[in-house]
């Protein structure tokens, strides 16, 4: 075990750039989301936009018209799933997952000649005086500018939600898309135009993999990114700052993984003890906020869960174990099934008409 071989420097780095594309993918879909709209193709549209934003940059040498083909195919994919949902009134479940389908095929056909092509370079800037600063200047001021885009975007988003007229009707749709309706705004027009900027968003972030991280087209390469930023947007509540601390989790935890396989570090398998007993306070406090269930039941929930982490940790003291490629890549995902599992306890904050069609007949 070396601890040494890790740059904490880089390693803080790296985790900004595997946010990045997961950032994109998750605000977009929170936009969505807030509208009343489920969309569960981003999986679809971030590796559509990852082979149109691969196949312009090769063919033009211009990689920011990568990025823009790359926006435009995400919005075109999600325009198809628009159609489907809020004009012939289709299961929005439904059709989300038939446009990952139908974007992991279309992008298998058109990627069929680029495998092992190089992109051509995407340039960084150079900031004066702040990337010069030691220790934050490498890991903040270093980056391509989608980094900063990726940043810049969240705060627009987080802006005109909190204090704008069209953020104030696109959660009104959201929440009542009757009312809303009622009283005079094109519910169908806003949840359109929400669609296809996640789509986007989506489509930029899938690019991002394909041209920044990892300069490369290989079939599948977005790896259930999309489906990632989808448990995001929950595990963030469907607040954008949230959507950013988030993003820095998922993408640490990818980041890490490789790090400490690299550095041959033992996993102590008592520490799952601990886990489990701090899981089960994080659900004791989310019932403490569900009033419907009764507290011999929260307190239940709680000592049970407690008493199997307690046994559990005294009962693998010692042991440990290496850690493993294999384990360490399945992590991203057990996290996001956990937490999945977790916040459904809590959907007091998710809009009201998610999920939910409509039309103005009804």
């Amino acid at each position: 075990m070396d601890l040494s071989s890790i740059n904490p420097i880089l390693l803080l780095a790296s985790l900004i750039v595997a946010a990045t594309p997961l950032l994109l993918a998750a605000i977009g879909e929170l936009v969505v989301e807030r509208s009343g709209v489920l969309n569960l193709g981003v999986e679809g549209m971030m590796i559509t936009g990852a082979i149109c934003g691969f196949a312009i940059a090769v063919n033009t040498g211009s990689p920011v018209l990568g990025l823009i083909a790359a926006a435009i195919g995400g919005a075109v994919l999600s325009l198809l799933f628009a159609i489907l949902t809020q004009f012939a009134l289709a299961n929005q479940v439904a059709s989300g997952l038939a446009l990952t389908l139908f974007g992991l095929g279309l992008s298998s056909l058109i990627g069929q000649g680029y495998q092992g092509v190089k992109p051509p370079p995407f340039p960084k800037p150079d900031i004066p005086l702040l990337s010069d600063i030691p220790v934050l200047g490498p890991i903040l001021f270093s980056h391509d500018f989608v980094v900063y885009l990726a940043f810049f975007l969240t705060l627009i988003v987080w802006a005109v939600l909190k204090y704008s007229r069209a953020g104030l009707i696109l959660r009104a749709v959201g929440e009542n898309h009757d009312a809303a309706h009622a009283l005079g705004y094109k519910v169908v027009r806003i949840r359109v135009l929400a669609i296809m900027f996640g789509g986007a968003c989506a489509g930029l972030g899938g690019a991002y993999i394909s041209l920044i991280r990892v300069p490369q087209w290989t079939e599948g390469m977005t790896s259930g990114v999309g489906w990632i930023a989808l448990a995001l947007v929950v595990f963030a509540s469907w607040k954008p700052w949230r959507v950013m601390l988030g993003a820095g989790l998922f993408g640490g935890v990818s980041v890490l993984q490789l790090n400490l396989q690299a550095a041959g570090v033992q996993f102590p398998v008592s520490s799952i003890g601990a886990i489990i007993f701090g899981c089960s306070a994080f659900v004791l406090v989310l019932q403490f906020k569900n009033r419907k269930s009764p507290r011999s039941f929260r307190n239940a929930l709680f000592i049970g869960t407690a008493f199997i982490g307690l046994i559990f940790q005294v009962a693998t003291r010692g042991i440990f174990v290496p850690f493993k490629v294999e384990y360490l890549a399945m992590s991203p995902y057990l996290i996001t099934i956990l937490v999945l599992v977790i916040m459904s306890a809590d959907r007091s904050r998710a809009p009201a008409s998610l999920g939910k069609g409509f039309h103005a007949g009804t």
